[in-house]
C-alpha cells in the first residue's frame, strides 16, 4: 500500500471533520460550527496547495461564517433564542442566482487572466455559490440544501480534476446527505409552524 503524503493526511482529517459538520448541521446541532472551523482551517492549506485559490479564499470566509453561524443559532432570531428554519421568496432566489453568476464571470475571468488557477470558472462558481449557501445555512434557510446540491455536484468534478480524491468522495457523500438534510429541516419547519 502506498504511503500517504502529509497533504493527504490533512485532507483525510479535513474530510472527517467536514462529514461531522454536515451530520451535525442536519440535526441542527450548534457544534457543527466548531467542526466547520477546524475543517476549513485544514482545507485552507489543502486548497492553496492544489492551486484552487478561490476555494482557498473561501475557507477564510467559512471560518468567519462558523463564528456567525454559531451566534445565529445561539442568539439570532427575533427573540434572540436562535434562528428557526424558514424559506425565501422566489425573488430572493432570483437575485441570489444573478449575483452568483455575475461574480463568477468577473472573478473567473480575473483568475483565468492573472493567475495559474486550475479551472477558474468552476472554482469561482463553487466559491461564490458556497458563499451564498453558507450564509443561508447560518440563517437556517431551507433552500440552502438545494443550492448545496448543485454546488457539490460541480465540486465533485473540480476535486477529481485536481486529484483530491478523498475530498471528491466527501462531496459524493454530501450529495446523498443533502437529501436527508432537506427532509429533516423541512420536517422541523413544519413542526415550528404547526
Amino acid at each position: 500500500m502506498p504511503q500517504l503524503s502529509f497533504l493527504q493526511w490533512l485532507e483525510l482529517a479535513a474530510v472527517a471533520l467536514a462529514v461531522l459538520y454536515l451530520l451535525l448541521a442536519i440535526r441542527q446541532n450548534i457544534w457543527c460550527w466548531a467542526a466547520a472551523a477546524v475543517s476549513t482551517t485544514l482545507y485552507l492549506f489543502i486548497m492553496y496547495a492544489a492551486r484552487l485559490y478561490a476555494e482557498a479564499a473561501l475557507q477564510i470566509f467559512y471560518l468567519a461564517m462558523a463564528v456567525y453561524g454559531w451566534y445565529q443559532w445561539r442568539r439570532g432570531g427575533a427573540n434572540h433564542h436562535g434562528v428557526e428554519v424558514s424559506t425565501w421568496p422566489m425573488r430572493k432566489h432570483v437575485v441570489a442566482v444573478l449575483v452568483v453568476f455575475t461574480l463568477v464571470l468577473v472573478s473567473g475571468g480575473l483568475l483565468q487572466r492573472f493567475s495559474d488557477a486550475a479551472l477558474p470558472f468552476a472554482d469561482a462558481f463553487t466559491t461564490w455559490g458556497a458563499v451564498v449557501a453558507t450564509w443561508m445555512v447560518a440563517r437556517k434557510i431551507l433552500e440552502n440544501w438545494v443550492y448545496w446540491f448543485v454546488i457539490d455536484a460541480v465540486s465533485v468534478y473540480l476535486y477529481v480534476s485536481r486529484e483530491l480524491y478523498f475530498t471528491s468522495v466527501l462531496f459524493v457523500a454530501y450529495l446523498v446527505m443533502i437529501v436527508f438534510g432537506y427532509r429533516s429541516w423541512k420536517r422541523s419547519m413544519l413542526e415550528q409552524e404547526g
